[in-house]
């Protein structure tokens, strides 16, 4: 979210740099709702002076017919300017939330039709002497994913792991946990799957990403599911004023995340890349603002450790300002290579976010004698399902097992998938 004397202001070039994100910004509407705003506190706060006044006067001099009924008028005009100013913050706080970040000036121009912008890449992509298979043969003739089954317990783009996948699964979780937490110095967090329309506004999923959202409801109580864990982990300092010596913040949380995927039907309909239910362990960095652009390269880092650790091939692509999310200036993409395809596909989104979301969440810092807001960085390390994925096509083998990359033994416990899905230890 933004202060819209920022925006309006001529030197933030606004208009321009929303352009890039082909967002319109209409300076002439918001400055009209920001009038409209003043206005209607300007004329609340006369009445209450006035009323004041009147009241100090009756004090003094007594009551009197005429002097109750001015007091009873105003009391009934500040109710009406009171309305009055709450239509107005709420036309105006509409449009701010709908308006996403500013992108920022060296991120590359135009959208996701264009070339991705390379920074780095890692490895090699593997060489096979067999026609690769995608995961779905793989794991399915392994038997270790049963596609049919998850569509019988909840329709299509849900998957379930068993066996020596369920146990892949699960020592990928526990291997990337332990890397953050151990080696990177991130704080670990079990943190709730459900959250309230606040916690999704603090973070820009809310208004603009409704239709993409689970919601329940139970009785008068509507809780969301979360999308990812950078919800309920920025929104654990909401309406925080922070001490200079708490940042930076690091902290980390494997959750399920859940997606409606609102149109984004036809696209990646085989197989778990791109499924309602999923897995992920989350990064999120609090800084201050000075400090971002050190820490998104830092949490880059983190993040390609675990694809490194894990000996698999992949990418760097600096998004262009189109392509960007709601809330984020700029994002770096790593995109993992998958054989089946012959492309690289995104495995992780690591996003700088400014001050965006901590003004919709108001979470500050104390510095010098004043408030400010702090930066948010958020990124993936790394979501299960579509590591998972990679694991199984980068490390296949003609008879159709799957080794195992060294780092992640230790917690399987085994260093090959044999053709029939069992571990081989």
């Amino acid at each position: 979210m933004h202060d819209p004397q920022t925006l309006l202001d001529p030197a933030t070039r606004a208009v321009e740099r929303l352009q890039r994100r082909r967002y319109s910004l209409d300076p002439e509407g918001l400055s009209k709702l920001v009038s409209g705003r003043a206005g209607a506190i300007g004329r609340r706060d006369a009445l209450r002076t006035e009323l004041n006044a009147r009241t100090r006067e009756m004090s003094r001099a007594g009551q009197s017919p005429e002097g109750v009924t001015a007091v009873r008028d105003l009391k009934f005009r500040i109710r009406e300017a009171e309305t009055e100013q709450r239509a107005a913050d709420g036309a105006l706080n509409d449009v701010m939330l709908s308006i996403p970040n500013l992108p920022l000036d060296d991120v590359p121009d135009g959208g996701p039709e264009d070339p991705p912008v390379e920074v780095r890449r890692w490895g090699a992509p593997p060489k096979f002497d067999f026609t690769p298979r995608d995961h779905v043969d793989l794991a399915t003739a392994a038997g270790i994913l049963d596609l049919r089954r998850a569509s019988k317990l909840s329709g299509s783009r849900f998957a379930v792991f068993r066996g020596a996948g369920a146990a892949l699964e699960r020592s990928l979780t526990s291997f990337l946990l332990d890397l953050h937490t151990a080696e990177h110095q991130y704080l670990e967090h079990s943190v709730p799957h459900l959250v309230n329309r606040e916690t999704m506004t603090g973070t820009g999923q809310l208004p603009k990403f409704e239709d993409d959202l689970f919601t329940t409801q139970v009785a008068d109580r509507e809780l969301f599911l979360i999308p990812t864990a950078e919800v309920p982990l920025v929104n654990l300092y909401r309406g925080d004023t922070l001490a200079s010596a708490d940042l930076p913040l690091a902290v980390t949380a494997h959750t399920a995340c859940f997606r409606s995927e609102a149109g984004s039907y036809g696209r990646d309909t085989r197989g778990i890349i791109r499924l309602h239910q999923f897995a992920k362990v989350e990064l999120v960095r609090l800084c201050p603002m000075e400090e971002a652009a050190q820490q998104l390269e830092l949490l880059t880092r983190h993040a390609e450790e675990c694809l490194r650790r894990l000996d698999l091939h992949y990418r760097v692509v600096d998004l262009r300002a189109a392509d960007l999310g709601f809330s984020a200036r700029r994002t770096y993409d790593l995109e993992v290579w998958l054989p089946s395809q012959n492309c690289y596909r995104e495995i992780s989104s690591v996003s700088d976010c400014g001050d965006f979301q901590s003004r919709r969440a108001g979470i500050r810092l104390r510095r010098g004698g004043r408030n400010e807001h702090i930066a948010t960085l958020n990124g993936s390390g790394l979501p299960i399902g579509r590591t998972v994925v990679a694991l199984l096509e980068q490390n296949q083998q003609p008879d159709g097992s799957i080794t195992i990359p060294a780092a992640l033994v230790p917690y399987t416990g085994f260093h090959t998938i044999a053709p029939d899905g069992h571990a081989v230890s």
